[in-house]
């Protein structure tokens, strides 16, 4: 008997420390858990970054493109360029806008057809360093040359005996504008171009055509022609 007692005795007070330490450690809530608020806030972070990326990647803006290949040189009006809504984020001050086309900016580099315009590759035509000029070449032009190609002038000066001295590079870096080609006459492909040349060159490429020395435009290294 006296040990049945007890057992009960002992198993009232445990059932009681039971209740109590019910009482006195209720379960925290989970927004309670500084790791809980943790995860919540990371995944907001997440859910912003990715809304906020995908916005910017939809923003466009209007920037001109180039509707045929451009030369060095040559003035820039509305008839070259067409207006394209690209999405280019902080990249687009980086480009000609229609607001920004005025008269008398040039390219200063050669523009592709299609390419975006750098606004680094236009300049004001009065600070332009290149002009044009019209060579008649000696020797046959590949076909694959033309507007935008990069060529060399070669010049054969005229000796009294009526031969020619070695040729030499006159203009290293000329750009096409334009090719004329005369297939009519013998040996077949001699050909006027309109070339732009270095202002630097101008006075030594006019020498040349004064005293009869023999003209020859070939492609630069490296143009793919």
């Amino acid at each position: 008997m006296d040990k049945d007692r007890a057992v009960r005795r002992g198993c009232a007070t445990m059932d009681a420390m039971t209740v109590a330490d019910a009482v006195r450690s209720p379960r925290r809530a989970p927004w309670g858990d500084a790791r809980f608020l943790l995860g919540i806030l990371l995944i907001a972070a997440s859910v912003a970054g990715v809304w906020f990326v995908v916005s910017a990647a939809r923003q466009t803006a209007p920037v001109y493109a180039a509707v045929h290949t451009i030369v060095p040189g040559q003035a820039i009006t509305a008839d070259d360029v067409r207006a394209v809504e690209v999405g280019l984020g902080q990249l687009g001050e980086a480009y000609l806008t229609p607001d920004a086309l005025a008269d008398g900016l040039v390219a200063t580099r050669t523009i592709a057809e299609g390419e975006l315009l750098p606004a680094a590759a236009v300049g004001e035509a009065a600070r332009s360093r290149t002009t044009n000029v019209v060579v008649q070449s000696s020797v046959e032009v590949p076909a694959a040359v033309g507007a935008g190609t990069v060529v060399e002038i070669w010049a054969a000066p005229l000796l009294d005996g009526g031969d020619y001295d070695a040729p030499r590079i006159l203009v290293p870096d000329a750009t096409v504008v334009s090719v004329t080609r005369d297939d009519s006459m013998i040996g077949g492909g001699a050909a006027a171009l309109e070339l732009v040349i270095p202002r630097s060159d101008v006075a030594a490429t006019l020498a040349a055509m004064a005293d009869a020395s023999a003209l020859s435009v070939v492609p630069a290294a490296g143009s793919g022609s």
